[in-house]
């Protein structure tokens, strides 16, 4: 095991309206203070009641999905928790992973795409 899921980040134009929509429907706490997470204008969190974190991610222009129409498709990302980021991203790489963002500096977290090119953040827990 490489790391351990933190959350599913969504994109979306309103992450408040999206972070309530998602606690109506599953329960749980909005933006619950986290140290994992700061939380402001483009980001808000939903920490559901089975342990399950939402996170909504503010997009600029913002396109919806439109379901099955493969020039829309579903929009969103896995955050993975991890121990060392170097470790980690070296054996994603190995597994067919492709850097996307390498943190420029940034020492919590960096951005891969899986084989397929959907994108997913190794965070230092």
């Amino acid at each position: 095991m490489i790391g351990k899921l933190q959350c599913v980040v969504l994109d979306c134009a309103d992450v408040m309206e999206l972070a309530r929509f998602y606690a109506s429907l599953l329960g749980g706490e909005v933006n619950r203070p986290d140290p994992r997470w700061s939380l402001d204008d483009d980001w808000a969190t939903l920490h559901g009641d089975g342990g399950i974190v939402l996170v909504f991610q503010r997009v600029a222009e913002y396109r919806p999905p439109r379901w099955p129409d493969p020039a829309r498709p579903q929009q969103f990302h896995l955050d993975l928790g991890v121990a060392d980021l170097d470790r980690a991203g070296a054996e994603v790489l190995a597994l067919g992973a492709t850097l996307l963002d390498g943190g420029d500096g940034r020492r919590s977290w960096r951005v891969y795409a899986d084989p397929a090119g959907h994108p997913f953040c190794l965070v230092r827990d």
